[in-house]
């Protein structure tokens, strides 16, 4: 192994220590208290994990966690109800629903229900064609992770050639935006992609978000690339258990890489701590207050 390890975990408990740091000023000097509301609805299990994660960072980071927890029969309007109260108040200054949503619940449209400016998942049809457009808007957590984490080994990166894999609202087509602001040269791949290996080589920051386990295997890297593994896939393991590997062959690729993170711990725990930038952001805004540089 030859690359460089990107320790996902301390860059991003050194984040959310500068976070915690930040909303203790502002509460000294303005008397603000970010809150971000979680709306969870129904059992699914990885989502009450998450959930519980989540409320868990907020409050180690000195902001109010407002649950709100309803049953897997709420009805599309009840929970469009629920997000018009939130909108409406202004102790709230983030709201995340988490995601999926029961079959009788139109996701989308609860998405485009919250207000732009409390939406610290980025998702909302406002802030995706303003972050398109060039202008200031929330941006989904985890492709900012991506830029932050790969930002930790290139001081900048403009004129560097990044290959996307993956075209998702959620990872791909945002983290492309992203990279195009930093002023990268962007190629957004997937599985229609003719030769994908060989595009994959171009690559000085490689950002695999396929979904598909370690499928970019360790002659598709460019030597000394940067990579980013979004990938969370659970496979089969020895003994009959199973274990949670990454879109890239690890070993393979740091063998060959410059820099890669690892999975878990790389993007995953930058996700959490790029909501609590988000919902920190979105506070400042709200009040009329300067944006911390964090």
């Amino acid at each position: 192994m030859t690359a460089h390890i990107i320790d996902g975990k301390a860059i991003a408990a050194d984040l959310r220590a500068n976070i915690a740091g930040e909303v203790a000023r502002l509460n000294a000097a303005h008397g603000l208290v970010p809150g971000i509301a979680v709306v969870l609805v129904g059992d699914n299990a990885a989502s009450e994990v998450y959930v519980r994660n989540k409320t868990r960072a907020v409050a180690d980071a000195g902001m109010r966690a407002i649950d709100r927890k309803l049953p897997a029969s709420t009805g599309e309007a009840e929970l469009l109800e629920l997000i018009a109260a939130l909108n409406a108040d202004p102790s709230v200054n983030g709201i995340l629903v988490q995601l999926p949503l029961p079959p009788q619940i139109d996701a989308q449209k609860v998405i485009a229900a919250i207000d732009p400016a409390k939406d610290v998942d980025g998702f909302h049809p406002l802030n995706v064609g303003r972050h398109a457009s060039g202008l200031n808007g929330l941006v989904p957590c985890t492709p900012l992770g991506c830029i932050l984490l790969a930002k930790t080994v290139h001081a900048s990166l403009a004129g560097l050639e990044a290959v996307v894999i993956g075209r998702s609202n959620i990872v791909g087509k945002p983290v492309a935006q992203l990279l195009l602001s930093e002023n990268a040269t962007v190629t957004v791949a997937h599985s229609k992609t003719r030769d994908l290996p060989a595009v994959c080589r171009r690559a000085d920051v490689l950002i695999a978000a396929i979904g598909r386990p370690e499928m970019i295997r360790g002659d598709w890297i460019k030597p000394g690339a940067t990579v980013i593994d979004v990938g969370i896939n659970r496979v089969a393991g020895e003994a009959g258990k199973s274990r949670i590997v990454g879109d890239v062959a690890f070993a393979e690729a740091a063998a060959v890489a410059g820099a890669i993170t690892p999975v878990p711990g790389g993007v995953g725990p930058m996700t959490i701590a790029c909501l609590l930038l988000n919902t920190l952001r979105a506070a400042c805004a709200q009040k009329g207050l300067a944006a911390p540089i964090l």
